[in-house]
Parts: structure tokens; C-alpha cells; sequence
């Protein structure tokens, strides 16, 4: 078989065998045929006589192989092999040479019958092969006698494992298509449950979405409208000012929050390109617009993560940046992103002016207010399995580590490592 042949199906293999054994039962039939009709011909029996017992007999035979093929009938296939037998009977009363056809009908007999009628009707065949040569010559040998006594139990019992083999390959056939049968349900459940969790997905990030903005913009927007209504109805200029304040105090708040929803979706930064590109993009647009001096450090062999994992990194990243353009007052920044063995690491540390990390991580816990980005980024690694470290001080600079746990690998969301 050629290599780029594909392998044969198992229920095709079994069905070949099968067919296989039934072309050479016919063609055995068709030579033990010709062989008495040669032998009897030899011996003085006409040649038209012979020719036409042995065309009845091998069509009666191969009708029987043709019905065999439509119809399942146990009973109707009985009378056909008694039929066979019947002629056969005929044929050895007009020479004994043809006792050869004996074979194939001990095989049919035990193909064909129930083992309590196959035993019987293959002995009746035994006596009449046995008793054919005195009846005929008036003398026979103990060949005559051993040779088709020994002859009779091979076949019948190469005929009851020949049916043997005909029902296991059909129980084979039955049980391959309940498998095909099951598989292919299996594959729509499989389909149909990955079609309820994006759908499942899909409504909870909405509900999440809406929530968030509800929570949120929305609020903020709803305050803006009724201050810029009371602003527009005072009288006292000092009130106006105020709630303009108010109002610029709340749009950015609002912006915040937007800006904060937006970084929860899918970052554009990775739809095309890895991780490491994009924080590559990120320090050159900052040293641009800042004049900070940025390095990036990326392992060349950093493994596939999956898109949750390389969001969280990259959020955690933007956060920091804007950390260190709006506070730190940093004249370098460094970012590692590097291979921890079972976890991938970034690490960001700048030079600025710090902040007590200690109280920031005691007041964090438990209050609303500042550092809510430093907040944001742990909650999201630890979301993953993950976790941020946090390491500052008053005028030290600031030193950021991130970890995502391996476990989480998937089909990454670039194309390489950069």
C-alpha cells in the first residue's frame, strides 16, 4: 500500500475477508465440478450427459449465491441446499466420480443449517460418499472410507467458523456505526455546548459592560446634566463656578471610567502582533511624548500564552506607563518580559520619584479611593492565577512585577514573541 494511500477502513477489511471466503468456496465448487465431470468422462459415463448435470448443479448453486444476497430467509435457504443435495444425489447415481461435490456441500450444510440439522444431513452425505464406490465397482478401500469421514469434519467445521466469522463481522458493522453514530452526536453536542458558552459569554459580558457603565458613565453623565441645569439658573457667579468644577471634576471622572471599560475589552494592540511588539510600541510612543529613556528586555523563547493571559500583561503595562507619565517623574523606564519557568513574568521598574508602597498596600485593601490602577491590575492577574508585586519608596523609583502561571497557555494571540 502506498504511504499517502490512506489506511483501510477496519469494517471494509473484515468485509473483504469475508467475501473472499465465499469466492474460494465457489471456486472450489466449480473445480471438484469439473474434476468429476473429467474423471466420469474417463471412465465411459456420455460427456453431454455429464455436462448437463453439472450445469444444474453448479446453477442451482449459483442461484443460491444470488439470493443469498437478498434475502435473510433461513428457511428458504434450507430447501435450497436440500435441493442441491437432491441433485448431487443424482449425479453420484450416475458416477461415482462426483462423491468430489460432497465438500462444498459439507461447507453449505454447516453454513447454512442449525448445527442439529448440519450434523445430520452431513453424515447422510458421508454414507452415501462411502457407499457410492461398491455400489458402483463392487469394492471399496479404507481411503474411501477415512478419507471422507476426515474430509466431512474439516469442512463442517471450517463452515461453523466461517459462519462465526460471518456474524462477528456483522456485530463489527453494527457496533462501528453506533460508534460512527455516537461520534457524530458527540460532535453536536460538543457544538451545540460551545455555541451556549460563547452565547453564555456574550450576555455576560454585556450584562458587565452595562453594568459598568450604568454604574458609572452613566451616573457621572446624569450628575453633569442636573449641574449644568442648576449652574444655568444661578444667579451668584461663585455657584457657577463651582459647578462648573463639578462638572469638569466629574468628566473626567466619567472619562476614567470609560477609558477604564475600553481597557477591559479586546486590546487592539494584539490582534495582529505579539506581546512583546506591542510593549515595544508602547515605550517608543512614550519616550516620543515624554522624552523618557525606555528599554525593553523580552526572551527570545517566551512560550505561547493564551489571549486572557497576554491581555492581563498589557493592560497591567498601560496602567503602569501612565503611572509613570502622570506621577513618577521618571527619567528611565525599564520593561522585562521574560520566561519564570512556570509562569511568564513582566516586570517594570523607573527611576521616579516613588511612593510608600507599604501604606499604599494597607490603604488599598480597604479604601476606594487612590490606586485604584495598582488595585485594577492585581485583581486581573489574580483573576488568571497570577499576582503583582509592588516595590517603592519615597524618592527610589518604583518597581512593578507581574506574573501569569503557565497552566493558562493557549493559542497565542500573535504571531511569535517578537
Amino acid at each position: 500500500m502506498s504511504p499517502l494511500e490512506p489506511p483501510p477502513r477496519p469494517g471494509r477489511s473484515w468485509a473483504r475477508l469475508v467475501g473472499s471466503v465465499r469466492i474460494g468456496q465457489a471456486v472450489i465448487t466449480v473445480l471438484v465440478t469439473v474434476v468429476g465431470v473429467v474423471r466420469a468422462a474417463l471412465d465411459g459415463v456420455p460427456l453431454p450427459l455429464l455436462i448437463a448435470i453439472a450445469l444444474v448443479f453448479l446453477g442451482w448453486y449459483g442461484g443460491g449465491l444470488l439470493l443469498a444476497g437478498r434475502t435473510r430467509d433461513r428457511g428458504l435457504a434450507a430447501g435450497w441446499l436440500l435441493g442441491l443435495t437432491a441433485i448431487w444425489l443424482g449425479a453420484v447415481a450416475v458416477s461415482p466420480e462426483f462423491v468430489w461435490l460432497a465438500f462444498p456441500l459439507w461447507l453449505l450444510a454447516g453454513f447454512v443449517l442449525r448445527l442439529r440439522w448440519a450434523i445430520p444431513l452431513s453424515i447422510l452425505i458421508l454414507v452415501v460418499v462411502i457407499a457410492a464406490p461398491p455400489l458402483h465397482t463392487g469394492a471399496t478401500t479404507y481411503a474411501n472410507v477415512i478419507g471422507p469421514l476426515v474430509g466431512g469434519i474439516f469442512a463442517l467445521g471450517i463452515s461453523r467458523g466461517y459462519l462465526e466469522l460471518v456474524r462477528d463481522g456483522r456485530e463489527r458493522r453494527r457496533l462501528i456505526a453506533s460508534l460512527v453514530a455516537t461520534q457524530e452526536e458527540m460532535a453536536a453536542l460538543q457544538d451545540e455546548l460551545a455555541r451556549t458558552q460563547r452565547e453564555s459569554g456574550a450576555s455576560a459580558e454585556r450584562t458587565r459592560v452595562s453594568r459598568d457603565i450604568h454604574d458609572t458613565v452613566a451616573q457621572s453623565l446624569s450628575s453633569i446634566g442636573m449641574l449644568s441645569r442648576s449652574a444655568l439658573a444661578a444667579d451668584d457667579r461663585e455657584q457657577r463656578a463651582r459647578a462648573l468644577e463639578q462638572i469638569g471634576a466629574l468628566a473626567a471622572e466619567g472619562l476614567a471610567d470609560a477609558r477604564r471599560i475600553v481597557n477591559d475589552l479586546m486590546p487592539a494592540e494584539l490582534e495582529t502582533t505579539a506581546l512583546a511588539d506591542a510593549l515595544a510600541r508602547m515605550l517608543d510612543r512614550l519616550a516620543d511624548e515624554t522624552g523618557i529613556a525606555t528599554t525593553l528586555h523580552a526572551d527570545d523563547g517566551l512560550p505561547p500564552l493564551g489571549i486572557d493571559a497576554e491581555i492581563a500583561l498589557l493592560r497591567t503595562a498601560q496602567s503602569a506607563l501612565a503611572n509613570v507619565r502622570s506621577h513618577a517623574h521618571a527619567s528611565r523606564v525599564v520593561v522585562t518580559l521574560a520566561d519564570a519557568g512556570d509562569a511568564v513574568r513582566l516586570d517594570i521598574v523607573d527611576d521616579g520619584v516613588g511612593f510608600d508602597a507599604s501604606q499604599w498596600d494597607a490603604r488599598g485593601q480597604r479604601s476606594a479611593g487612590g490606586g485604584y490602577g495598582l488595585r485594577s491590575m492585581r485583581a486581573r492577574l489574580r483573576e488568571l492565577g497570577g499576582g503583582l508585586d509592588v516595590e517603592s519608596g519615597p524618592g527610589d523609583g518604583t518597581a512593578l512585577s507581574a506574573h501569569v502561571p503557565l497552566r493558562i497557555a493557549g493559542p497565542p494571540a500573535g504571531g511569535g514573541t517578537g
